[in-house]
């Protein structure tokens, strides 16, 4: 396929993201004053494609931009998402490159024109990192001193890898991307249907998937040899190497939505709590690779802002601010901005909403107050109930766009297949920050099963959903209680004064592969209880 016909077919997905980039939430006046006024823009070369051969013969499609002023200049390498080529970041190279700086992007093996086989972010992939780092450095005005990587979602996770093993990378903006695979793949004990599915389908039409990982799809959709897809997963987190990358001290920049289908977000709150270097995490609503979508088109984006600003302070060495701003962004569903000094701060406590005994006449519970021991709910697992996450990227692109999430009518859940429970009506706004958790106690009928939490924002007989979570287990005692521990995603959401909370719980979601045996009961029983961290 031809350049311009590559060009041409990528657009689509561009466009497609497009229409789920939220429009709340525009950047703080302080970054987009900083970005503007830093660097003069200054004549550049025009974009110049390029083939870099990597170690084992693999020839990988590039493209860079650089000024034509004297070097050495910064650089900024871009990597490929999943499924798209070295024209994804045309926009941002070209502003880069107008600041000083080359800028370089290339499509990793297996996608697109470049050779090879996909590695998923593997030691090939890592390895050829360092490789276009090397050809950079002997081919154009690039200062080996003065390197950083960004990428989205693929890209940001080879950038935060490869981190580890190149010292001369300074400074790393990964957007929408992930720190731990397996929890990705596995988080809760639970696979993703859909998430994977995409995965899969865009790999096999825009790519060549290897042998290795077409083995280690298939055995995923079978629910077959997880500990070796765990370890191959585990080869492929940057979670693995974080004494590596601590010990470079690159400055990370880490940005990710609330809703991310693929990477949700507690997984990079748990790495950026352990990274030791220059660091900075932005959360906003949103899917996967939507909040940064419009930058790539050329318009303007708080995620991109933050991006430049980074790598001006990090790479080029420029003052712009951000190194003396609060390091973790929170951007709400109302569309208001906060900045914390640490993770720690999001919350400044918890409130523990006991689960109260099921109501024989209506079905429902009471959430608030102290945990019910006297009663039992028994569901029939294997249905599903009206209580929904949505379809991965679209759903909660979507919200971030019309700001209308998945919707609940609460009175049309099966409680034969369904544990619901409603707390009283709130006097005041409820500030939700941070990842609540549930406490369930279930007695299973089966040695293994899968139960979903969907936690709502609730105003007369309609839930607007704030949050969900899956979890699995397996070997349990059949007639035994088990205590099941659920960590929801991070949010940060704001209940408005007079509407309540409602905790549903079932069996299935269209987003999950469950392990549930159909028409298992399933007791839910007491104590459980839901805590909330609340600023």
């Amino acid at each position: 396929m031809s350049r311009r016909a590559s060009s041409q077919f990528l657009r689509l997905p561009f466009l497609l993201l497009a229409l789920f980039t939220p429009l709340a939430g525009t950047a703080l006046p302080v970054q987009a004053t900083a970005a503007r006024a830093v660097v003069a823009a200054v004549p550049t070369t025009g974009f110049k494609f390029v083939d870099i051969t990597v170690g084992d013969g693999t020839v990988l499609k590039a493209n860079y931009i650089a000024p034509t002023t004297p070097g050495p200049h910064p650089a900024v390498i871009f990597i490929a998402s999943w499924s798209l080529n070295d024209l994804e970041y045309l926009a941002q190279a070209s502003a880069l490159a107008q600041r000083g700086y080359v800028a370089l992007s290339y499509t990793p093996r297996g996608f697109w024109a470049s050779g090879g086989g996909i590695d998923t972010a593997g030691p090939a992939d890592i390895a050829d990192t360092s490789r276009v780092i090397d050809w950079l450095l002997a081919h154009t005005s690039a200062d080996g001193a003065r390197i950083g990587l960004a990428g989205v979602s693929y890209g940001a996770g080879i950038s935060l890898i490869a981190s580890g093993f190149d010292s001369r990378v300074k400074a790393v903006a990964a957007l929408s991307g992930w720190t731990d695979l397996v929890a990705s793949l596995f988080g809760g004990e639970t696979r993703r249907l859909q998430a994977v599915g995409l995965l899969d389908l865009s790999s096999r039409l825009l790519g060549r998937p290897s042998p290795e990982l077409r083995t280690t799809i298939d055995n995923y959709y079978a629910n077959r040899d997880i500990p070796g897809i765990k370890a191959w997963g585990r080869v492929r987190s940057a979670s693995t190497y974080l004494q590596d990358i601590n010990a470079n001290a690159p400055a990370i920049l880490m940005a990710n939505a609330y809703g991310d289908s693929l990477f949700p977000p507690n997984q990079l709150v748990e790495f950026y709590g352990q990274l030791t270097g220059p660091k900075r995490l932005e959360l906003a609503p949103g899917d996967h690779a939507v909040v940064e979508a419009t930058g790539l088109l050329g318009l303007p984006n708080h995620v991109w802002s933050s991006v430049t600003r980074w790598m001006d302070a990090y790479v080029a060495g420029v003052d712009t601010s951000i190194t003396h701003e609060p390091p973790v962004v929170l951007r709400t569903y109302d569309g208001a901005v906060e900045g914390y000094t640490s993770w720690d701060d999001v919350s400044s406590g918890t409130q523990r909403f006991g689960l109260g005994a099921i109501r024989v006449l209506d079905g429902t519970g009471t959430l608030g107050g102290t945990p019910s021991t006297s009663a039992a709910k028994t569901v029939w697992s294997g249905f599903d109930t009206s209580a929904d996450a949505g379809v991965a990227l679209l759903t909660n692109g979507l919200q971030a766009l019309t700001g209308i999430p998945p919707i609940v009518w609460l009175p049309g859940v099966n409680r034969l297949n369904a544990g619901v429970w409603t707390s009283a009506i709130t006097t005041r706004a409820t500030a939700i920050r941070g990842a609540a958790t549930l406490r369930l106690r279930v007695t299973p009928s089966t040695s293994s099963g899968t139960v979903v939490a969907y936690l709502y924002d609730l105003t007369g007989d309609y839930g607007s959903l704030i949050t969900h979570v899956p979890l699995s287990w397996h070997g349990a005692t059949p007639g035994t209680p088990v205590d099941l521990d659920l960590t929801f995603p991070a949010t940060a959401y704001d209940v408005p004064a007079w509407h309540r909370l409602a905790l549903v719980v079932d069996t299935e979601d269209p987003l999950y592969l469950d392990v549930n045996a159909t028409g298992a009961q399933l007791s839910l029983r007491g104590p459980s209880w839901l805590d909330l961290p609340l600023r």
